[in-house]
């Protein structure tokens, strides 16, 4: 007889933004596979004798491969267990939770999508960027830059025209990034912020522009994982930040 598998958003990373239900999720769970990027924190919700798997992807490196994951999924649903399978941010938002529900689907086991509070959202919030501004913000696109930036999936042309694009794991992209908006029309003095570990007590963000912010981001080494914002929001930070960062009081502004 077939379990059933959450697939839960876990948020962006302060365990406070996880949703009611996501959070009902792991407590009814027999077994929960959770990413690199969720606080631990969380699992405390798990109930005596439940299992945690890791499951946890960082850049260069993957304790498990994706096929591997979505074949836990289907053994642990086919033998009748809850499973809860918990991913940072939004699973559906560069989370790869559409594999994920396309290989329980193909496998007739039953599924529930939980959507979590996607750090694209979250963590400019955190740093005091709204995405949207009635004067100067009036459209935004979310970006992978991480896999596929080289390719031609990625349209510079329309990116370029777009207010504010927010770019999801684009650390090690960014001078591609930069150079890529640039030749494609972008201004160079259009405002950038470099979001590190968003949401979280290691929150630091650095801004600079186009023309300029990978060499603050080399100043000041940051880690991943980072959240790219570039637009004219970001000039918003100056006035409306909230959120006590780590390094706050040597910030770029």
């Amino acid at each position: 007889m077939s379990g059933m598998v959450y697939l839960v958003g876990a948020g962006p990373g302060d365990p406070g933004l996880l949703t009611l239900k996501g959070r009902d999720c792991i407590e009814r769970a027999d077994v929960v596979v959770y990413d690199a990027l969720v606080d631990k924190r969380l699992l405390e919700h798990m109930r005596p004798g439940a299992e945690a798997i890791y499951a946890g992807k960082r850049e260069g490196y993957h304790s498990r491969p994706q096929e591997e994951i979505n074949a836990i999924l289907v053994f642990r649903g086919r033998i009748g267990q809850v499973v809860t399978r918990l991913k940072g941010g939004d699973p559906f938002v560069f989370g790869r939770g559409g594999e994920e529900a396309v290989a329980l689907a193909a496998a007739g086991v039953p599924f529930e999508v939980v959507p979590g509070v996607s750090a694209g959202i979250a963590v400019p919030a955190y740093a005091g960027i709204p995405l949207t501004h009635r004067e100067f913000g009036p459209d935004v696109t979310f970006v992978t830059g991480h896999e596929g930036c080289d390719g031609a999936r990625v349209r510079w042309d329309v990116l370029a025209g777009v207010s504010t694009v927010v770019f999801f794991m684009g650390l090690t992209n960014l001078p591609r990034i930069a150079s890529r908006l640039v030749a494609a029309g972008r201004a160079p003095a259009t405002p950038v912020a470099v979001i590190s570990y968003g949401t979280t007590d290691r929150q630091e963000t650095v801004t600079g522009t186009l023309a300029t912010i990978v060499d603050e981001v080399a100043r000041r080494i940051v880690d991943p994982p980072a959240l790219v914002v570039v637009g004219e929001v970001v000039r918003m930070r100056e006035s409306i930040r909230w959120f006590a960062e780590l390094g706050a009081a040597r910030a770029c502004v």
